[in-house]
Formats: C-alpha cells, sequence, structure tokens
C-alpha cells in the first residue's frame, strides 16, 4: 500500500513558489511544541518569519508551510500554519516579513502530522525537494494535546508545563489520589527544594499553590522573583504513598531526601 504523501492532502499549486520550514527544539530556550500547546502562537509565527544573520528565508508572494517537531527523537511533525509572504520588511536576524494566513487550510493547523526526516543543516526547504517525502501520520480528529499523564517517575515539567497540565482531567485525577515528597530543581543555579504532598487532593493540591504563588509559601522561595521561578524551575516526584498513609511516615521520607541531596546545606531549603 503506497504512502500519502503532503501535498496528496494540502494540492499546493506551483511548488516552486511554496516553502516549507521546520522548527525544532533547541534546549530550554525554544521548545516550539510547548510554544504551541501553551497557546502562544504569536511567538511561533514569530520564528516561522524569521530572518537569520547572513541570509532571507522567503521573497514576497512565496507560500510558507510551517511545522514543529512534536519530539525531540522521533521525526514527527505537526503543521501548525501556511501563510503567504505579503511585504519583505527587508530586517534580518529578526522577524522580516508581514503575511496572511491562508484560511483554506486552517481545518488542518494543529491536527496534520507527518513523518519527515530532514537530511538537511537547513530548516527552511524549497518545498520541490522535500515534499514527496513528507508522508502523512496521522490527521488527528482535535486539535493536538500529548499532555498524557505519563506515570509518576517520569514527571519532569517547567513552570509552564505546571500550570498547563493541572487543568487536565488524566493529571488532576493521578496527582490528587497520592501523597509523596517532590523535588524543584532551579535550573539557573542547580539549587534544588524537596517538598511532601499529604493534606486534601495530596500533590494536586500542593503543586497548584505553587502555580498560583510561584512560591507555595516557602520562606527560600519567597525570596525569589516569580519571573525568575517561572522560568527556571522544574518540578518532579521522588516518591508517592497511598492516601491512607500517615503523614509522619511521609515527613520522615521528607527529611531523608534532604539529608541525602543536601537541600538545606546547598539548596533551597531551611528546615
Amino acid at each position: 500500500m503506497s504512502s500519502i504523501k503532503l501535498n496528496d492532502v494540502l494540492k499546493l499549486d506551483n511548488l516552486t513558489n511554496v516553502k516549507i520550514r521546520f522548527n525544532l527544539m533547541f534546549g530550554n530556550n525554544w521548545n516550539p511544541i510547548e510554544i504551541f500547546k501553551n497557546n502562544e502562537i504569536h511567538t511561533l509565527l514569530s520564528g516561522q518569519y524569521w530572518n537569520y544573520k547572513k541570509r532571507k528565508s522567503y521573497k514576497q508572494g512565496q507560500i510558507t508551510v510551517g511545522f514543529i517537531k512534536i519530539t525531540s527523537k522521533e521525526n514527527y511533525w505537526l503543521l501548525f500554519h501556511i501563510g503567504q509572504i505579503t511585504k519583505d520588511l527587508n530586517i534580518q536576524n529578526g522577524v522580516g516579513y508581514e503575511f496572511e494566513t491562508l484560511k483554506d487550510y486552517e481545518k488542518y493547523f494543529g491536527r496534520l502530522i507527518v513523518k519527515f526526516k530532514n537530511s538537511s543543516q537547513n530548516m527552511v526547504r524549497n518545498a520541490e525537494s522535500v515534499i514527496d517525502e513528507c508522508e502523512i501520520a496521522q490527521i488527528l480528529p482535535d486539535i493536538f494535546d500529548n499532555d498524557i499523564f505519563p506515570g509518576y517517575d517520569k514527571v519532569n515539567l517547567s513552570w509552564n508545563e505546571l500550570s498547563r497540565v493541572l487543568e487536565k482531567d488524566n493529571w488532576k485525577t493521578a496527582l490528587r489520589n497520592q501523597k509523596g515528597v517532590y523535588l524543584i530543581n532551579d535550573t539557573s543555579n542547580g539549587k534544588i527544594y524537596v517538598g511532601s504532598a499529604y493534606g486534601n487532593d495530596m500533590i494536586l493540591n500542593r503543586w497548584k499553590a505553587y502555580v498560583d504563588t510561584r512560591h507555595g509559601h516557602n520562606k527560600e522561595l519567597k525570596l525569589l522573583d516569580k519571573t525568575h521561578i517561572e522560568k527556571h524551575f522544574r518540578y518532579s516526584i521522588l516518591d508517592i504513598f497511598k492516601s491512607t498513609t500517615d503523614e509522619q511516615t511521609i515527613i520522615e521520607r521528607e527529611n531523608w531526601w534532604k539529608e541525602v541531596l543536601l537541600s538545606r546545606k546547598f539548596g533551597y531549603n531551611s528546615n
């Protein structure tokens, strides 16, 4: 059975006038799929219409197709935009164009996934050279949402991710039914904070406090700027316990982690 190619669906005319941009992840600074899930489409479009310092990405009148990589390891890409250049702003090392979104294709934005292995270092490709290599992997029934709870031992979230997933039903169910000991990492300096959760709604309630206040009412974290926390903090789980586990058991385990990780001496724990 032959595969379905990208243009079997899009049916773009005159491919010599079409460019495809494959937006990759670059560390923690630029992760397009997380930007998409946070609904920061303006940020993605800035990247889509960005000019490099030494060369321009497009010409006036060209059609642009924008993909974002779904994971760093697999070759699956999500379509998020198709537009046409209406004006070249003659700006390099910045957003270089005005554009209009092509409305006929909006029904595929956030839903169409292709499989494609980019063998070039260039992320902006002439459609003629690559479009036949872009195989349709899936057209989702709804807008892409990959915020499935991964398991307690695989939780590793930025503050932005935390604020988003705590609104998801599968995350709420998982976190409100488990007591536990958790870890906060400050990626700017390596400092850590060890905390525990055993009250109403357990880990869910405790982490909601970090979303609402940033500091979760912790003494040392209150000294930090809220924007610092939003930018640099990551949240993971060290231990989980059944809801029937007594509080003292969890507190003892929290103290054990503080000793092992030296979070009182080198981190943000003050007691």
